[in-house]
């Protein structure tokens, strides 16, 4: 249940953790970056269209990398391209999650054995959060992972007990 599913009878007061609102704002408005690299990117156009229509789950992309918090990877990655893909993905900022969309951006695709200019997976290049398969996945696979991705961010947490328990040993000294 989210924040803001819960009825409200007496009074219009929300007691929460801080975690929890910066989650529900976080995964209620995603900016994916597109990084359409072959035909993956056809069907991450589809699924911004009137049929598919991903806004009303609070998607709006990107042109640039420093507006954006998701990347979508939708293509065949090359050695060439590493590079660049790595670049962008460092002019992000924090917090920052990437889609791998479709077997070439997965792990090579029909290219893995034999394509020597190709990467097998971003994965090599960048930290991977969410993976849709498919030759090119359909847009409902790929909403299907920006909603595996709202529920990952939904369960994060701002600090994690070894990050206060560094912090308190910094204080300390």
């Amino acid at each position: 249940m989210g924040i803001l599913d819960q009825e409200f009878t007496k009074g219009g007061v929300i007691i929460t953790k801080l975690d929890d609102v910066l989650n529900w704002s976080r995964l209620s408005s995603m900016w994916p970056m597109t990084f359409g690299l072959a035909c993956c990117a056809i069907e991450f156009m589809s699924a911004g269209a009137p049929m598919y229509d991903f806004d009303r789950l609070g998607i709006t992309p990107r042109a640039s990398p420093r507006q954006a918090d998701v990347m979508v990877v939708a293509g065949t990655v090359t050695f060439k391209m590493a590079e660049r893909i790595k670049r962008l993905y460092e002019q992000m900022p924090d917090p920052k999650y990437v889609i791998s969309m479709g077997s070439c951006s997965n792990c090579g695709g029909p290219y893995w054995q034999h394509g020597y200019h190709v990467v097998k997976g971003v994965d090599k290049i960048i930290p991977v959060d969410v993976y849709v398969p498919g030759c090119p996945p359909r847009p409902e696979a790929l909403i299907g992972g920006f909603i595996k991705l709202q529920e990952k961010i939904r369960n994060e947490t701002l600090m994690a007990p070894s990050a206060i328990h560094k912090l308190m040993k910094q204080d300390a000294v």
